[in-house]
């Protein structure tokens, strides 16, 4: 996916306000990304409510509380490893892709056949990977928000993998925000926006793989509503409104979907 097919996807119909919008939804959460003082342990708890979402969307039915122990299910156990290390891959990611994607993936595959950890399934997957890798290293691959929702989705259904592709695809889109400048301290709990618009979560994603130049704009428009979703879901919002009503990352799970 070249510059040029970035910058039409980022100017297709409603695209750009959506985007904007979302934008607007995690600065407000942010306090324009440095004036609100921050800690460690509310990055480390994004990333653990991250990781918990992450998991349910593939398959876990562990709850958060589970998952804060240290007692979830085997998804949710490499989901969690995967957390804890994720953000040191950030300068990596913008500098070599591939390496940083081969990481996530080792990391979540740990204990596999090593022959498929770390590594593209075959030669189309690794085709598509390098695509995704010079999207990722192209300084002016703008908006950020734009470039992490084509990662996600094309990791995702690309299925570059033999295993954990969702739960790469959305480590992935994380550390692009980080990476990008979008959200640094990696506040903002994008799996979670996904796990509380799980059926539009769902279906989107099979309209990006299958519905054509329209499905990819539904994409999109559902990206930026599930970011909006992600700054909602941030522990600093929830600080400020600990209203028992405001969404957060469910406690207990319906069915899970299986992974790509």
């Amino acid at each position: 996916m070249t510059a040029g097919t970035l910058a039409a996807l980022g100017g297709l119909e409603g695209v750009p306000s959506a985007f904007a919008a979302a934008r607007d939804a995690i600065d407000l959460v942010l306090r324009d990304r440095g004036l609100r003082r921050t800690t460690p342990a509310t990055t480390a708890e994004s990333l653990l409510r991250g990781a918990h979402a992450s998991a349910v969307l593939d398959g876990s039915v562990s709850s958060l509380a589970e998952v804060r122990e240290g007692r979830g299910d085997q998804v949710a156990g490499r989901s969690l490893r995967l957390s804890t290390e994720l953000l040191r891959l950030a300068p990596l990611l913008r500098t070599a892709p591939l390496q940083a994607l081969a990481r996530i993936h080792a990391i979540l595959a740990a204990g596999g056949p090593p022959d498929q950890t770390g590594r593209p399934r075959d030669a189309e997957a690794a085709a598509r990977l390098r695509e995704l890798g010079s999207m990722l290293v192209d300084p002016v691959a703008e908006p950020a928000l734009l470039l992490a929702a084509l990662v996600h989705a094309e990791l995702h259904t690309g299925a570059p993998f033999a295993s954990h592709n969702g739960l790469v695809a959305r480590a992935t889109e994380r550390l692009v925000l980080a990476a990008r400048g979008v959200d640094e301290k990696s506040l903002v709990v994008p799996e979670a926006g996904h796990l509380a618009l799980r059926a539009a979560y769902e279906s989107n994603l099979r309209g990006f793989r299958d519905g054509g130049r329209a499905g990819v704009h539904g994409w999109l428009l559902y990206a930026a509503s599930a970011y909006t979703e992600a700054a909602a879901a941030s522990p600093l919002a929830q600080q400020e409104n600990p209203d028992p009503g405001m969404r957060a990352a469910p406690d207990s799970q319906s069915d899970a979907a299986a992974d790509t």
